[in-house]
This record gives C-alpha cells, structure tokens and sequence, in this order.
C-alpha cells in the first residue's frame, strides 16, 4: 500500500484484506498516529 517513516526508519504498509483504495486519508508528508486509518478500501469481491 505504501510506506510511513517512523524516526528515520522506512516501514511498509499493507492491507490486511485484498481491495482496491478508494481513497486516501493521509496526504504524503503528513504526521499520522500509530492506528490512524491511511486508505479507504473497497473489497475486490463481495462477501
């Protein structure tokens, strides 16, 4: 999904669940906090 840095570190991003983002809630550069939701997803196939 992405990448947020943490103190200089670079830490991959994942989903927990194939989908497609259909939005972003955090811009590039911007201070997010540990939990804060980053994407928006939909589900590539209806449960």
């Amino acid at each position: 999904m992405g990448i947020v840095e943490a103190m200089k570190l670079m830490n991959r991003v994942e989903a927990g669940e194939p989908g497609r983002v259909v939005r972003v809630l955090a811009e590039d550069g911007e201070a997010v906090e540990y939990g804060q939701p980053l994407f928006l997803l939909a589900p590539s196939q209806p449960r």
